[in-house]
């Protein structure tokens, strides 16, 4: 592997990347959410202005992940059942995955960054619950997006990202190969990035604290939503193999919750399931072992003929 010097600067690494700027429609759903008094119909409008957002979001409430008994076939009866920071953050993260490079570097795959991102917000969301957080459709979005700079940089570092990615395989955390390499990790950049498109600022956070778990685990103080996210991004990633850390995630479950909460294979086997309802939303394939065969050491299951 190449040697860890010269650090890359960060600030010049972002202004050389040009960034893509979001959708208008995007822009204008983030500028809505700042006056609380704006309802379906206000939010409605820059939806419907965007025929191809309209189309998945009405695709996105009527999904199985909702189970609706009718068709919903209206933007603003969509926004009143599912609610509106619900419809603001999958527009948003909708937003941001078509904005994603899909560059040649190394073992980088962007479909399975994307399985890996939608098990994330998945389990996220599921997880914030579990300790006690009543509105979490913040940490989905955070957790989905929190790998979203991985494509920016293995596109605009090309040879020295795929080293970190080749190395990661052997079971180090990408994050730490960075912080070696570089002196920062994806989830500054993710978190710049955030910045840059002027997304809520306590999004920017859970984005760029998502790797520091284990600070949290030795006892330092935060939030239930920043660990929640936190813990989501220790999933395993859907091009692995196997799951060589699940004795140590399923140890650092039984720290953060209580005794009687949801036993850890069963919370799997509940992300697995709204993976299967929610990924074709987003056009995403299921990957080759669920969350619950990773945990299990079960062999993939063998595909339906």
């Amino acid at each position: 592997m190449s040697p860890p010097n010269p650090k890359v600067n960060l600030d010049e690494l972002l202004a050389n990347a040009q960034l893509a700027a979001l959708p208008q429609s995007a822009i204008r759903l983030l500028e809505l959410s700042q006056d609380p008094n704006n309802g379906p119909n206000e939010f409605a409008v820059p939806i419907e202005s965007d025929p191809g957002l309209t189309s998945q979001v009405l695709r996105f409430v009527n999904s199985s992940y909702f189970g609706f008994s009718r068709e919903i076939a209206s933007v603003r009866l969509a926004i009143t059942l599912v609610g509106i920071r619900t419809i603001k953050n999958f527009a948003l993260w909708s937003a941001v995955f078509n904005l994603m490079p899909n560059p040649k570097c190394g073992p980088f795959d962007l479909r399975s960054l994307w399985q890996d991102s939608l098990r994330r917000g998945l389990f996220a969301r599921a997880f914030g619950k579990i300790l006690g957080l009543r509105d979490t459709e913040e940490l989905f979005a955070a957790a989905l997006l929190q790998d979203m700079a991985i494509p920016l940089l293995a596109k605009e570092l090309g040879t020295r990202y795929a080293e970190l990615l080749q190395s990661r395989a052997g079971g180090r955390r990408l994050s730490d190969l960075e912080r070696e390499a570089f002196g920062w990790t994806h989830a500054n950049v993710g978190a710049a990035m955030a910045r840059a498109w002027r997304l809520p600022e306590s999004f920017a956070e859970l984005i760029q604290s998502h790797t520091e778990l284990e600070r949290w685990l030795a006892g330092e103080k935060t939030t239930p939503g920043n660990v929640a996210v936190a813990f989501a991004s220790e999933l395993p990633s859907a091009a692995d193999q196997d799951w060589p850390s699940r004795e140590r995630f399923a140890k650092a479950y039984q720290q953060l919750t209580k005794p009687d909460a949801l036993p850890l294979e069963k919370l799997l086997g509940q992300i697995d399931k709204e993976f299967d309802e929610f990924a074709p939303v987003l056009k995403i394939t299921k990957p080759a072992r669920t969350l619950v065969q990773l945990f299990s050491g079960a062999p993939a299951a063998a595909p339906k003929k």
